[in-house]
């Protein structure tokens, strides 16, 4: 296969392809052997391609330069802005401005006539930060730990009041508008838990990582709760 053949085929399969994907999968998409497709992920980030990842743990294509430019339709403009403004009902101050910030970035790149359309669009969301309470630790080093699967030390109250001292595998964050809570795996338990983010007194960075586990591991919960979901209804 022409070595421009090849890598335009790798570009397709990091594109197409759930992320992060491995390099294995890879070479058995690309027809080519593992040692090439390491070759050939270099020479794609040379020409410009943003690829995160490295052998063992994965592959994604975060900023792809052979893509043209943004362009939306009209409802999807719309239905962008509405998701932007309706994160003010998460609660979080910090990925409310990350989404404003990511929208302008959007809106910059749009044709004229698009941008104009996102500028005044006729549907908007007026939702208020949610009545519950606040966390007593910083979002962001619990999303960081997600994000970089390293475990953490929590010291947390159950809705007993009982505190404990416990170290977790965090796997994510899921909010309401009345809970905030973090799924992990608890190595006191090994068993996952949903823990209540505003019950978790403290939480620091053990410096131990569980990667690549945290996809397996959320699907497996998904997995598990659909089971028994499907055994209470029999």
């Amino acid at each position: 296969m022409a070595r421009t053949d090849r890598l335009m085929r790798l570009m397709d399969r990091l594109r197409r392809l759930p992320a992060p994907v491995t390099a294995a999968r890879l070479a058995q998409e690309t027809g080519v052997s593992s040692r090439q497709l390491y070759r050939d992920i270099a020479t794609l980030r040379a020409g410009g391609a943003l690829i995160d990842g490295a052998a063992g743990l994965g592959y994604t294509l975060t900023e792809d330069p052979a893509l043209p430019p943004q362009s939306f339709s009209r409802l999807e403009i719309e239905a962008l802005r509405l998701a932007v403004e309706s994160l003010a009902g998460v609660g979080d101050a910090e990925l409310v401005q990350a989404g404003r910030d990511a929208l302008a970035r959007i809106v910059a790149t749009l044709p004229e006539r698009q941008a104009r359309q996102a500028l005044h669009a006729v549907m908007r969301c007026f939702l208020q930060t949610p009545d519950r309470p606040a966390p007593q630790v910083d979002l962001g080093l619990i999303r960081a730990a997600c994000w970089d699967e390293q475990a953490l030390r929590i010291d947390y109250a159950d809705l007993a009041g009982q505190r404990t001292q416990r170290v977790i595998w965090p796997l994510g964050l899921s909010y309401s508008d009345r809970s905030l809570m973090l799924l992990a795996h608890c190595r006191l338990r090994m068993d996952y838990r949903v823990f209540h983010v505003n019950r978790i007194a403290a939480a620091s960075p053990t410096g131990d990582s569980f990667r690549p586990h945290r996809v397996a591991m959320v699907r497996d919960f998904a997995r598990t709760r659909e089971e028994r979901g499907a055994s209470a209804q029999r």
